[in-house]
Protein backbone atom coordinates (compact mmCIF):
# COMPACT_ATOMS: atom_id res chain seq x y z
CA UNK A 1 0.00 0.00 0.00
CA UNK A 2 0.98 3.65 -0.21
CA UNK A 3 3.48 4.94 2.33
CA UNK A 4 1.75 5.92 5.54
CA UNK A 5 1.49 9.62 6.31
CA UNK A 6 3.19 10.00 9.67
CA UNK A 7 2.77 13.73 10.11
CA UNK A 8 -0.33 15.51 8.91
CA UNK A 9 -0.01 19.26 9.10
CA UNK A 10 -3.44 20.50 8.12
CA UNK A 11 -2.83 22.27 4.87
CA UNK A 12 -4.26 23.09 1.50
CA UNK A 13 -7.78 22.14 0.52
CA UNK A 14 -8.34 18.73 -1.02
CA UNK A 15 -12.08 19.14 -1.52
CA UNK A 16 -13.97 22.40 -2.06
CA UNK A 17 -17.72 22.72 -2.45
CA UNK A 18 -19.43 26.02 -3.23
CA UNK A 19 -23.12 26.79 -3.61
CA UNK A 20 -24.13 23.15 -4.01
CA UNK A 21 -27.82 22.30 -4.32
CA UNK A 22 -29.52 18.97 -4.97
CA UNK A 23 -33.06 18.00 -5.88
CA UNK A 24 -34.87 14.71 -6.36
CA UNK A 25 -37.65 14.26 -8.87
CA UNK A 26 -41.16 13.59 -7.56
CA UNK A 27 -44.09 12.18 -9.45
CA UNK A 28 -46.75 14.76 -10.31
CA UNK A 29 -45.14 17.41 -8.13
CA UNK A 30 -42.29 19.88 -7.96
CA UNK A 31 -38.84 18.41 -7.42
CA UNK A 32 -37.86 17.94 -3.78
CA UNK A 33 -35.00 20.25 -2.75
CA UNK A 34 -32.80 18.32 -0.29
CA UNK A 35 -29.62 20.45 -0.25
CA UNK A 36 -29.32 24.18 -0.86
CA UNK A 37 -26.30 26.49 -0.98
CA UNK A 38 -23.87 24.08 0.68
CA UNK A 39 -20.32 25.39 1.15
CA UNK A 40 -17.60 23.25 2.72
CA UNK A 41 -13.90 22.51 2.53
CA UNK A 42 -11.89 19.44 3.56
CA UNK A 43 -8.19 20.16 4.02
CA UNK A 44 -5.19 17.93 3.89
CA UNK A 45 -4.63 16.12 7.19
CA UNK A 46 -7.96 16.42 9.00
CA UNK A 47 -11.02 14.44 10.00
CA UNK A 48 -14.19 16.37 9.26
CA UNK A 49 -17.59 15.31 10.58
CA UNK A 50 -20.96 15.99 8.95
CA UNK A 51 -23.39 15.91 11.84
CA UNK A 52 -27.14 16.18 11.64
CA UNK A 53 -30.42 14.40 11.94
CA UNK A 54 -31.74 11.88 9.45
CA UNK A 55 -33.23 13.42 6.34
CA UNK A 56 -31.14 16.62 6.18
CA UNK A 57 -29.13 15.42 3.18
CA UNK A 58 -25.86 14.18 4.72
CA UNK A 59 -25.74 10.94 2.74
CA UNK A 60 -26.85 12.74 -0.43
CA UNK A 61 -23.93 15.13 -0.02
CA UNK A 62 -21.51 12.25 0.48
CA UNK A 63 -22.73 10.49 -2.66
CA UNK A 64 -22.13 13.67 -4.67
CA UNK A 65 -18.58 13.89 -3.31
CA UNK A 66 -18.04 10.23 -4.19
CA UNK A 67 -19.12 11.00 -7.75
CA UNK A 68 -22.08 8.62 -7.54
CA UNK A 69 -24.63 11.35 -8.28
CA UNK A 70 -24.47 14.80 -9.87
CA UNK A 71 -25.65 17.92 -8.03
CA UNK A 72 -28.41 20.10 -9.42
CA UNK A 73 -26.17 23.15 -9.20
CA UNK A 74 -23.01 24.38 -7.55
CA UNK A 75 -19.33 23.55 -7.77
CA UNK A 76 -17.41 20.52 -6.47
CA UNK A 77 -13.63 20.71 -6.88
CA UNK A 78 -11.19 17.92 -6.05
CA UNK A 79 -7.57 19.06 -5.76
CA UNK A 80 -8.52 22.25 -7.57
CA UNK A 81 -10.25 20.58 -10.52
CA UNK A 82 -13.98 20.11 -11.16
CA UNK A 83 -15.27 16.74 -9.98
CA UNK A 84 -17.46 15.20 -12.68
CA UNK A 85 -17.66 11.60 -11.48
CA UNK A 86 -15.85 9.00 -9.38
CA UNK A 87 -12.24 9.95 -8.65
CA UNK A 88 -9.32 7.60 -8.00
CA UNK A 89 -8.42 9.73 -4.98
CA UNK A 90 -11.76 9.23 -3.21
CA UNK A 91 -13.18 6.03 -1.72
CA UNK A 92 -16.27 5.36 0.37
CA UNK A 93 -17.25 3.09 3.27
CA UNK A 94 -20.99 2.54 3.42
CA UNK A 95 -23.40 2.25 6.34
CA UNK A 96 -24.28 -1.33 5.40
CA UNK A 97 -21.56 -3.94 5.01
CA UNK A 98 -22.54 -4.58 1.35
CA UNK A 99 -20.32 -7.65 1.03
CA UNK A 100 -20.84 -10.31 -1.61
CA UNK A 101 -21.72 -13.46 0.38
CA UNK A 102 -20.30 -15.84 -2.25
CA UNK A 103 -16.85 -14.21 -2.13
CA UNK A 104 -14.18 -14.64 0.53
CA UNK A 105 -12.81 -11.72 2.54
CA UNK A 106 -9.83 -11.48 0.20
CA UNK A 107 -12.01 -11.63 -2.91
CA UNK A 108 -14.37 -8.95 -1.53
CA UNK A 109 -11.44 -6.62 -0.87
CA UNK A 110 -9.80 -7.30 -4.24
CA UNK A 111 -13.00 -6.69 -6.17
CA UNK A 112 -12.70 -2.91 -6.44
CA UNK A 113 -9.23 -3.13 -7.98
CA UNK A 114 -10.24 -5.21 -10.97
CA UNK A 115 -11.97 -2.40 -12.92
CA UNK A 116 -8.81 -0.30 -12.47
CA UNK A 117 -6.75 -2.88 -14.37
CA UNK A 118 -4.55 -3.78 -11.40
CA UNK A 119 -2.85 -7.10 -12.12
CA UNK A 120 -3.60 -10.18 -10.04
CA UNK A 121 -0.37 -10.22 -8.05
CA UNK A 122 -0.67 -6.55 -7.02
CA UNK A 123 -4.38 -6.94 -6.22
CA UNK A 124 -3.54 -9.78 -3.85
CA UNK A 125 -0.61 -7.96 -2.26
CA UNK A 126 -2.51 -4.74 -1.67
CA UNK A 127 -5.58 -6.56 -0.39
CA UNK A 128 -3.61 -8.68 2.08
CA UNK A 129 -1.92 -5.54 3.44
CA UNK A 130 -5.31 -3.84 3.87
CA UNK A 131 -6.77 -6.91 5.60
CA UNK A 132 -3.81 -7.07 7.96
CA UNK A 133 -4.00 -3.34 8.69
CA UNK A 134 -7.62 -3.44 9.82
CA UNK A 135 -7.05 -6.48 12.05
CA UNK A 136 -8.40 -9.41 10.03
CA UNK A 137 -5.16 -11.24 9.29
CA UNK A 138 -5.99 -14.94 9.21
CA UNK A 139 -9.53 -14.46 7.90
CA UNK A 140 -8.60 -13.97 4.24
CA UNK A 141 -10.40 -17.13 3.13
CA UNK A 142 -13.43 -16.76 5.38
CA UNK A 143 -16.87 -15.96 3.93
CA UNK A 144 -19.03 -13.08 5.25
CA UNK A 145 -21.45 -15.49 6.97
CA UNK A 146 -18.55 -16.67 9.15
CA UNK A 147 -17.81 -13.14 10.41
CA UNK A 148 -19.34 -11.01 13.13
CA UNK A 149 -20.89 -7.64 12.28
CA UNK A 150 -17.77 -5.80 13.40
CA UNK A 151 -15.53 -8.04 11.32
CA UNK A 152 -17.72 -7.54 8.25
CA UNK A 153 -17.47 -3.79 8.66
CA UNK A 154 -13.69 -4.11 8.94
CA UNK A 155 -13.80 -5.78 5.54
CA UNK A 156 -15.70 -2.72 4.32
CA UNK A 157 -12.90 -0.49 5.62
CA UNK A 158 -10.28 -2.69 3.96
CA UNK A 159 -12.17 -2.46 0.67
CA UNK A 160 -11.97 1.33 0.89
CA UNK A 161 -8.33 1.45 1.97
CA UNK A 162 -7.14 -0.92 -0.74
CA UNK A 163 -8.04 1.78 -3.28
CA UNK A 164 -5.27 3.91 -1.71
CA UNK A 165 -7.51 6.99 -1.55
CA UNK A 166 -6.43 10.39 -0.36
CA UNK A 167 -9.92 11.05 1.03
CA UNK A 168 -12.01 8.32 2.66
CA UNK A 169 -15.74 8.99 2.93
CA UNK A 170 -17.57 7.18 5.73
CA UNK A 171 -21.37 7.12 5.73
CA UNK A 172 -22.40 6.27 9.31
CA UNK A 173 -20.06 3.25 9.24
CA UNK A 174 -20.74 2.24 12.86
CA UNK A 175 -24.52 2.63 12.97
CA UNK A 176 -25.29 -1.02 12.09
CA UNK A 177 -23.09 -2.32 14.91
CA UNK A 178 -23.80 -2.94 18.58
CA UNK A 179 -22.47 -0.35 21.03
CA UNK A 180 -19.36 -2.24 22.18
CA UNK A 181 -18.32 -3.36 18.69
CA UNK A 182 -18.77 0.16 17.33
CA UNK A 183 -16.67 1.59 20.16
CA UNK A 184 -13.86 -0.89 19.50
CA UNK A 185 -13.85 -0.16 15.79
CA UNK A 186 -13.86 3.62 16.33
CA UNK A 187 -10.96 3.32 18.77
CA UNK A 188 -8.93 1.15 16.41
CA UNK A 189 -9.54 3.48 13.49
CA UNK A 190 -8.47 6.59 15.42
CA UNK A 191 -5.41 4.80 16.73
CA UNK A 192 -4.34 3.87 13.20
CA UNK A 193 -4.99 7.44 12.05
CA UNK A 194 -3.08 9.01 14.96
CA UNK A 195 -0.09 6.71 14.40
CA UNK A 196 0.00 7.56 10.69
CA UNK A 197 -0.73 3.98 9.63
CA UNK A 198 -3.71 4.80 7.41
CA UNK A 199 -2.64 5.62 3.86
CA UNK A 200 -4.98 8.60 3.72
CA UNK A 201 -4.76 12.37 3.61
CA UNK A 202 -8.20 13.08 5.15
CA UNK A 203 -11.43 11.52 6.39
CA UNK A 204 -14.98 12.80 5.95
CA UNK A 205 -17.41 11.16 8.37
CA UNK A 206 -21.21 11.33 8.26
CA UNK A 207 -22.75 10.79 11.69
CA UNK A 208 -25.90 11.43 13.70
CA UNK A 209 -24.10 10.81 17.01
CA UNK A 210 -22.78 13.92 18.73
CA UNK A 211 -20.37 12.00 20.97
CA UNK A 212 -19.01 10.03 18.03
CA UNK A 213 -18.32 13.24 16.10
CA UNK A 214 -16.59 14.89 19.08
CA UNK A 215 -14.61 11.70 19.72
CA UNK A 216 -13.24 11.41 16.19
CA UNK A 217 -13.24 14.72 14.34
CA UNK A 218 -11.06 17.82 14.09
CA UNK A 219 -14.02 19.87 12.86
CA UNK A 220 -17.76 19.30 12.93
CA UNK A 221 -20.06 20.79 10.31
CA UNK A 222 -23.67 20.88 11.46
CA UNK A 223 -25.99 20.05 8.57
CA UNK A 224 -29.42 21.41 9.34
CA UNK A 225 -32.67 22.63 7.88
CA UNK A 226 -35.05 21.53 5.21
CA UNK A 227 -33.43 21.71 2.70
CA UNK A 228 -30.07 20.91 4.29
CA UNK A 229 -27.22 23.37 4.49
CA UNK A 230 -24.11 23.91 6.63
CA UNK A 231 -25.54 25.72 9.63
CA UNK A 232 -22.45 25.93 11.85
CA UNK A 233 -18.83 24.83 12.13
CA UNK A 234 -17.37 23.72 15.46
CA UNK A 235 -13.62 23.06 15.85
CA UNK A 236 -12.61 20.19 18.16
CA UNK A 237 -9.23 21.14 19.62
CA UNK A 238 -8.59 18.02 21.68
CA UNK A 239 -5.65 15.62 21.25
CA UNK A 240 -6.19 11.93 20.51
CA UNK A 241 -6.99 9.66 22.24
CA UNK A 242 -9.98 11.48 23.72
CA UNK A 243 -11.64 10.61 27.00
CA UNK A 244 -15.43 10.89 27.12
CA UNK A 245 -15.25 11.69 30.84
CA UNK A 246 -12.85 14.62 30.51
CA UNK A 247 -14.41 17.97 31.35
CA UNK A 248 -13.24 19.50 28.08
CA UNK A 249 -14.85 16.67 26.11
CA UNK A 250 -18.16 17.03 27.94
CA UNK A 251 -18.10 20.79 27.42
CA UNK A 252 -17.72 20.30 23.67
CA UNK A 253 -20.57 17.78 23.60
CA UNK A 254 -22.71 20.30 25.48
CA UNK A 255 -21.70 23.00 23.00
CA UNK A 256 -22.77 20.91 20.02
CA UNK A 257 -26.11 20.07 21.67
CA UNK A 258 -26.57 23.76 22.41
CA UNK A 259 -25.91 24.79 18.81
CA UNK A 260 -28.34 22.18 17.52
CA UNK A 261 -31.13 23.18 19.90
CA UNK A 262 -30.72 26.97 19.90
CA UNK A 263 -33.47 28.31 17.64
CA UNK A 264 -32.02 31.83 17.59
CA UNK A 265 -28.52 30.73 16.62
CA UNK A 266 -27.01 29.53 13.37
CA UNK A 267 -27.63 25.85 14.05
CA UNK A 268 -30.70 23.82 13.20
CA UNK A 269 -33.95 25.52 14.08
CA UNK A 270 -36.20 22.82 15.53
CA UNK A 271 -39.10 21.94 13.29
CA UNK A 272 -41.50 22.45 16.15
CA UNK A 273 -40.65 26.15 16.54
CA UNK A 274 -42.71 27.22 13.51
CA UNK A 275 -45.95 28.98 14.40
CA UNK A 276 -48.29 28.22 11.50
CA UNK A 277 -49.47 25.64 9.02
CA UNK A 278 -45.89 25.09 7.87
CA UNK A 279 -45.28 23.25 11.15
CA UNK A 280 -43.87 19.78 10.41
CA UNK A 281 -44.54 17.34 13.23
CA UNK A 282 -42.38 14.36 14.15
CA UNK A 283 -44.00 10.99 14.76
CA UNK A 284 -43.53 10.57 18.51
CA UNK A 285 -45.91 8.42 20.52
CA UNK A 286 -47.73 9.81 23.54
CA UNK A 287 -46.29 6.94 25.60
CA UNK A 288 -42.79 8.10 24.68
CA UNK A 289 -43.61 11.72 25.53
CA UNK A 290 -45.09 10.71 28.88
CA UNK A 291 -42.15 8.45 29.73
CA UNK A 292 -39.65 11.17 28.89
CA UNK A 293 -41.51 13.72 31.05
CA UNK A 294 -41.63 11.26 33.93
CA UNK A 295 -37.87 10.68 33.65
CA UNK A 296 -37.21 14.42 33.50
CA UNK A 297 -39.39 15.10 36.55
CA UNK A 298 -37.87 12.32 38.67
CA UNK A 299 -34.46 11.91 40.30
CA UNK A 300 -31.73 12.74 39.47
CA UNK A 301 -32.98 15.47 37.12
CA UNK A 302 -35.79 16.97 39.22
CA UNK A 303 -37.29 18.78 36.25
CA UNK A 304 -34.12 20.03 34.52
CA UNK A 305 -31.43 18.19 32.57
CA UNK A 306 -28.65 18.66 30.09
CA UNK A 307 -29.72 16.92 26.91
CA UNK A 308 -26.45 14.92 26.77
CA UNK A 309 -27.06 13.63 30.30
CA UNK A 310 -30.63 12.54 29.72
CA UNK A 311 -29.59 11.07 26.36
CA UNK A 312 -27.02 8.94 28.18
CA UNK A 313 -29.59 7.96 30.80
CA UNK A 314 -32.05 6.81 28.13
CA UNK A 315 -29.36 5.59 25.65
CA UNK A 316 -30.74 7.82 22.87
CA UNK A 317 -29.09 9.27 19.79
CA UNK A 318 -30.12 12.66 18.43
CA UNK A 319 -32.57 11.16 15.93
CA UNK A 320 -34.53 9.75 18.87
CA UNK A 321 -33.94 12.52 21.42
CA UNK A 322 -34.51 15.71 19.42
CA UNK A 323 -38.01 14.88 18.10
CA UNK A 324 -39.12 14.14 21.67
CA UNK A 325 -37.59 17.31 23.10
CA UNK A 326 -38.94 19.46 20.26
CA UNK A 327 -42.44 18.02 20.56
CA UNK A 328 -42.52 18.64 24.29
CA UNK A 329 -41.29 22.20 23.66
CA UNK A 330 -43.96 22.71 20.99
CA UNK A 331 -46.69 21.55 23.39
CA UNK A 332 -45.19 23.75 26.13
CA UNK A 333 -44.81 20.73 28.38
CA UNK A 334 -41.07 21.47 28.49
CA UNK A 335 -38.64 24.20 27.45
CA UNK A 336 -35.46 23.59 25.44
CA UNK A 337 -32.66 26.14 25.43
CA UNK A 338 -28.97 25.80 24.53
CA UNK A 339 -28.74 22.10 25.25
CA UNK A 340 -30.89 22.11 28.41
CA UNK A 341 -34.45 20.88 28.87
CA UNK A 342 -36.77 21.98 31.70
CA UNK A 343 -40.23 20.79 32.59
CA UNK A 344 -42.93 23.48 32.57
CA UNK A 345 -45.89 23.93 34.90
CA UNK A 346 -48.26 22.12 32.47
CA UNK A 347 -45.66 19.39 32.10
CA UNK A 348 -45.43 19.01 35.86
CA UNK A 349 -49.23 18.82 36.14
CA UNK A 350 -49.25 16.19 33.41
CA UNK A 351 -46.74 14.00 35.27
CA UNK A 352 -48.64 14.29 38.55
CA UNK A 353 -52.07 13.55 37.04
CA UNK A 354 -54.05 10.36 36.46
CA UNK A 355 -54.84 9.05 32.97
CA UNK A 356 -58.01 11.08 32.37
CA UNK A 357 -56.48 14.32 33.62
CA UNK A 358 -53.40 13.74 31.47
CA UNK A 359 -55.59 13.43 28.38
CA UNK A 360 -57.34 16.69 29.23
CA UNK A 361 -54.04 18.56 29.72
CA UNK A 362 -52.67 17.10 26.48
CA UNK A 363 -55.81 18.17 24.61
CA UNK A 364 -55.55 21.71 25.92
CA UNK A 365 -51.90 21.99 24.90
CA UNK A 366 -52.58 20.52 21.45
CA UNK A 367 -55.37 22.95 20.67
CA UNK A 368 -53.32 25.90 21.91
CA UNK A 369 -50.07 25.10 20.11
CA UNK A 370 -50.71 23.02 16.96
CA UNK A 371 -52.71 24.95 14.34
CA UNK A 372 -53.66 21.94 12.22
CA UNK A 373 -55.18 20.22 15.27
CA UNK A 374 -57.21 23.32 16.09
CA UNK A 375 -58.35 23.54 12.46
CA UNK A 376 -59.48 19.90 12.34
CA UNK A 377 -61.45 20.26 15.55
CA UNK A 378 -63.05 23.53 14.40
CA UNK A 379 -64.09 22.06 11.04
CA UNK A 380 -65.58 18.99 12.74
CA UNK A 381 -67.47 21.15 15.24
CA UNK A 382 -68.90 23.37 12.50
CA UNK A 383 -70.04 20.67 10.07
CA UNK A 384 -73.48 19.15 10.74
CA UNK A 385 -72.11 15.67 10.03
CA UNK A 386 -69.10 16.25 12.27
CA UNK A 387 -67.00 14.53 9.61
CA UNK A 388 -64.28 15.73 7.23
CA UNK A 389 -62.06 13.85 4.76
CA UNK A 390 -58.35 13.39 5.33
CA UNK A 391 -57.67 15.04 1.97
CA UNK A 392 -59.24 18.29 3.19
CA UNK A 393 -56.36 18.74 5.65
CA UNK A 394 -53.53 17.11 3.69
CA UNK A 395 -54.15 19.56 0.85
CA UNK A 396 -54.09 22.40 3.36
CA UNK A 397 -50.67 21.29 4.61
CA UNK A 398 -49.29 20.67 1.11
CA UNK A 399 -49.57 24.39 0.43
CA UNK A 400 -46.77 24.80 2.99
CA UNK A 401 -44.73 21.58 2.86
CA UNK A 402 -43.98 18.49 0.79
CA UNK A 403 -46.43 15.63 0.47
CA UNK A 404 -44.19 13.40 2.56
CA UNK A 405 -44.01 15.92 5.41
CA UNK A 406 -47.77 16.43 5.24
CA UNK A 407 -48.30 12.69 5.66
CA UNK A 408 -45.83 12.54 8.56
CA UNK A 409 -47.50 15.51 10.23
CA UNK A 410 -51.02 14.11 9.88
CA UNK A 411 -49.90 10.72 11.19
CA UNK A 412 -48.83 12.50 14.38
CA UNK A 413 -52.05 14.51 14.47
CA UNK A 414 -54.17 11.34 14.20
CA UNK A 415 -52.27 9.63 17.01
CA UNK A 416 -52.23 12.63 19.33
CA UNK A 417 -55.85 13.60 18.61
CA UNK A 418 -57.05 10.09 19.41
CA UNK A 419 -55.13 10.04 22.69
CA UNK A 420 -56.50 13.45 23.68
CA UNK A 421 -60.02 12.34 22.62
CA UNK A 422 -60.35 15.44 20.44
CA UNK A 423 -61.48 13.47 17.39
CA UNK A 424 -61.47 10.02 15.83
CA UNK A 425 -60.04 8.85 12.53
CA UNK A 426 -61.44 6.11 10.28
CA UNK A 427 -58.51 4.63 8.33
CA UNK A 428 -60.74 2.77 5.88
CA UNK A 429 -62.87 5.80 5.05
CA UNK A 430 -59.91 8.17 5.43
CA UNK A 431 -62.02 10.61 7.40
CA UNK A 432 -61.89 12.49 10.70
CA UNK A 433 -64.98 12.61 12.93
CA UNK A 434 -66.18 13.41 16.42
CA UNK A 435 -67.52 9.89 16.81
CA UNK A 436 -65.78 6.53 16.97
CA UNK A 437 -65.85 4.81 13.53
CA UNK A 438 -68.29 1.93 13.14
Amino acid sequence: MATAVAARAKGKPLLEIKGLSQTYAKAAADDLLVLEGVDLTVRDGEIVGLLGRSGVGKSSLLRIIAGLTRPKSGEVRWRGRPLAGPSEGIAMVFQSFALFPWLTVLENVELGLEPLGVNSAERRSRSLQAIDLIGLDGFENAYPKELSGGMRQRVGFARGLVMQPELLLMDEPFSALDVLTAETLRTDLIELWSEGKLPLRSLLLVSHSIEEAVLMCDRILLIAGNPGKVAAEIPIDLPHPRNRNDEAFRELVDKVYGRMTNPSGPADKPKAQSAGMDLVLSEVSTNTLAGFLETLAAEPFKGKADLPEIADELTMEIDELFPIAETLALLKLAEVDRGDIRITAPGRRFVESDVDARKKIFAEQLLATVPIVALIRRVLDERPSHRAPYRRFSEELEDFMSEEFAEETLASVVSWGRYAELFSYDEQAQAFSLEDPE
